[in-house]
């Protein structure tokens, strides 16, 4: 009972944040969700299937942790609590590092800054950190092969979100400044030496 109480609460803070955020952005005019919207070709594919995998595998989620269906360990069910609480608090802290330049895919129009500073100094994607830890803790926490399945589909679309639009993007916008932060900071985690 209590890693279900924990699973809500962190996935109620989680996408809360992510509504939230969305819900303030709208106040200023600005569109957060731009996954798929006027792309074509490849990075249209990837954006709305790593939207399509989102909504699954937190669907899939909220059902096993709804219905309690687990098949792990106490120790690997903790480990899950403190790894989903740590994807909460980075998402979270990436979120708010970045302020109105955060968008849910890539945006054409917008005019948004290279964030380089809080979280960002450690990782160059923390916000997708944030979802690939939340997915791993609620794997953990409830692990059953269809949530298995559907978690590492959705780890994998937004890998390649990063590593087929986010990063040509920011090369293409950002030039110089974006090679240069590329090479002092790691994907996910680490500074490089």
């Amino acid at each position: 009972m209590i890693f279900q109480g924990i699973a809500i609460a962190v996935l109620s803070v989680f996408y809360g944040c992510y509504i939230v955020k969305m819900f303030c952005q709208r106040k200023k005019g600005i569109q957060t969700d731009q996954m798929g919207k006027g792309k074509t070709g490849l990075v249209k594919g990837i954006e709305v299937t790593m939207k399509i995998a989102a909504i699954l595998v937190f669907s899939v989620g909220l059902l096993c942790v709804l219905l309690n269906v687990n098949f792990s360990s106490l120790p690997l069910r903790i480990g899950g609590a403190v790894l989903s609480i740590s994807g909460t608090a980075v998402f979270i802290a990436a979120v708010i590092t970045m302020q109105d330049n955060w968008r849910a895919g890539v945006s054409q129009t917008d005019k948004t800054e290279l964030v380089t500073s809080g979280i960002y100094q450690y990782s160059r994607n923390p916000a997708f950190l944030g979802f690939d830890l939340l997915y791993l803790g609620l794997l953990l926490m409830f692990f059953n092969w269809a949530l298995c399945v559907v978690s590492i589909f959705a780890m994998v679309m937004y890998h390649l979100q990063i590593v087929k639009v986010e990063e040509a993007f920011l090369q293409a916008a950002f030039g110089e400044e974006y090679l240069k932060y590329k090479k002092e900071v790691c994907r996910y985690l680490g500074r490089k030496r």
